[in-house]
């Protein structure tokens, strides 16, 4: 089964890769066999930045962190499939790097984090999903978002 198959199989609907008109960097750089994925936001289904902003532990609760990671993962596959042309050009998901916007005393990261492990598990399956990862709070993140994550995948040219 192709990945936009098994997409649409899971109900899943990828939002508008994130506008980067005014962003001094790409979000997808290829480099040989690896394409690297910068800091990916929460995206909305319009491909605004998704609510709700604030920390996690906080303003923000685990669950609604998890989703928001969730719409990272979203994301991330978009700007992918804008990069590669086709998702099914992605032989294995290398690396994760997950940071959440956490409040003071607010330890349950990789729950949170889990949110877009869970999405890449679930759309390329165990062995092509398998990641290595990090999790991580910090004290703040761009726009306010609760959660930000990186990437690093291997492709097949």
């Amino acid at each position: 089964m192709s990945i936009e198959d098994r997409l649409a199989t899971l109900g899943l609907v990828l939002p508008p890769p994130m506008n980067t008109a005014n962003l001094p960097f790409a979000l997808t750089r290829i480099d040989g066999n690896r394409c690297l994925l910068s800091g990916h936001v929460p995206l909305a289904d319009d491909g605004s930045v998704a609510k709700p902003f604030g920390k996690v532990g906080g303003e923000v609760t685990a669950e609604q962190g998890y989703e928001a990671a969730r719409r990272c993962g979203l994301g991330m596959l978009a700007s992918l499939k804008q990069a590669l042309g086709d998702l099914d050009r992605v032989d294995a998901w290398l690396r994760l790097f997950g940071m959440v916007n956490a409040a003071p005393g607010f330890t349950a990261i990789p729950p949170v984090i889990n949110g877009c492990s869970d999405l890449i598990l679930e759309v390329f399956g165990a062995d092509a999903g398998a990641h290595t990862r990090s999790a991580v709070g910090m004290a703040e993140l761009p726009f306010g978002v609760p959660v930000e994550i990186e990437a690093e995948v291997r492709i097949r040219n």
